[in-house]
């Protein structure tokens, strides 16, 4: 299993979809984050997760969170993904899987399908919710919960 709820996340960075440099350290202790670990670009579950994100993504932004997918796919495979469905958020390369090992997400059926995996982090970088399900519709009503509940308190 991943990281836990009230873990601190580990630091990371990777390039995103145009090249440019993602570090986690500009965003712990400014804004809360909401990352998303998912499969493969271009997959029927992935394209219905991705765009369940950005589809909302105006409500993540008013609240204050930041967005962000990353997979093991390349800047290449992610900005072609990007372009094609008019994703406002980062998407990460994570071609070593470096991060998915911090995070320990798990790849699943045999290790055949990378994990699925959502974080919502609060400004402080500590994980207030973790979500681990190979269904894709679930993920961003989950994570838009998390980040109303952020905003609450």
């Amino acid at each position: 299993m991943g990281l836990n709820v009230g873990e601190v996340i580990p630091e990371f960075t990777l390039p995103d979809q145009d090249g440019n440099l993602f570090n986690s350290n500009e965003i712990v202790g400014k804004k809360p984050l909401v990352i998303f670990f998912y499969p493969r670009d271009n997959t029927p579950g992935c394209t219905i997760e991705v765009c369940s994100f950005r589809d909302s993504y105006e409500e993540f932004t008013e609240l204050g969170a930041v967005v962000i997918g990353i997979s093991s796919d390349s800047e290449n495979s992610h900005r072609r993904f990007a372009s094609k469905y008019k994703l406002p958020f980062k998407l990460l390369a994570d071609r070593q899987k470096k991060v998915h090992s911090l995070f320990k997400v798990e790849s699943k059926l045999f290790n055949l399908l990378p994990g699925r995996e959502t974080y919502v982090v609060n400004k402080e970088g500590r994980i207030q919710m973790v979500f681990n399900s190979i269904n894709a519709s679930k993920h961003m009503e989950r994570a838009l919960n998390a980040v109303k509940k952020l905003n609450s308190k």
